[in-house]
């Protein structure tokens, strides 16, 4: 046996453990839950709102998007609830798309509490409930675990951090995160998007007061991420309030809310 077959077979098994590493990072590795429909069924408004078929379609997206995206706790016990709720927050805005799948994300971390900007869990200044990460965190999303779990307890309060964060990958699929989500809009809505969104900021900031949680004012991203909470928790009121806003998420999310 030769050195150059030795040093070859000892390549080989380097590459081989690199690549199921990195297919084991990129893969689920969660447990299907054992009864994702009660789970929807006590937990998730949107779900309960559907027909059988479009039942058994969520729950199907649900575990699928559980099997192949790692969930898992930072210094805290997460339950089949949690990957359920997750699962329930990335399905709920794409549901009208039967063939999207998230190709963004391998991991989604649920913390103990908020956080601040520098992911730590203890001390001051931790307000952050949700955040898509970049740069070394890129393809890994955060949320808190008790403001998930408060996001589908009042299914009517306007907030969900889940469905807020899952809009930010959306709106990140075209490789921008700038409130401009170019795989829901066709080309001509674009600019009219576009418009209504810096005319509703600057009134929002001008007025210092909205239905719209102010903190859409912050960006566009910010902006369309709130408005996306806003149009799937309270439908109604965002359409009795702003109309033509209403209209277009309407276009892009291809469902009435």
């Amino acid at each position: 046996m030769g050195t150059g077959f030795v040093i070859s077979i000892i390549v080989i098994i380097i590459a081989g453990g690199f690549l199921y590493r990195s297919m084991q990072r990129r893969g689920g590795n969660n447990k299907l839950p054992k009864d994702t429909r009660r789970l929807l069924t006590e937990n998730v408004a949107f779900y309960n709102k559907l027909d059988d078929k479009g039942k058994a379609l969520f729950e199907a997206r649900v575990n699928d998007f559980i099997a192949h995206v790692s969930i898992r706790g930072v210094d805290v016990i997460i339950e089949d609830l949690d990957h359920v709720l997750v699962a329930a927050g990335a399905i709920i805005p794409i549901f009208a798309f039967p063939d999207w799948r998230y190709n963004n994300i391998s991991e989604v971390l649920l913390y103990k509490d908020t956080f601040n900007k520098d992911f730590s869990a203890d001390g001051g200044e931790r307000n952050v409930l949700g955040m898509v990460g970049d740069g070394a965190m890129h393809r890994e999303m955060i949320l808190s675990k008790p403001a998930l779990r408060a996001s589908f307890r009042n299914p009517a309060d306007g907030h969900n951090t889940a469905i807020h964060e899952f809009a930010h990958l959306i709106d990140k699929a075209d490789s921008e995160t700038d409130g401009v989500p170019e795989y829901l809009l066709a080309n001509p809505s674009i600019a009219p998007w576009v418009k209504i969104m810096h005319e509703t900021i600057n009134d929002m900031k001008k007025k210092n007061h909205s239905d719209i949680d102010l903190y859409g004012a912050t960006n566009d991203a910010e902006f369309f991420a709130v408005v996306s909470e806003y149009f799937f928790e309270k439908p109604g009121e965002l359409k009795e309030h702003h109309p033509e806003l209403y209209g277009m998420l309407e276009q892009m999310f291809h469902t009435k809310g």
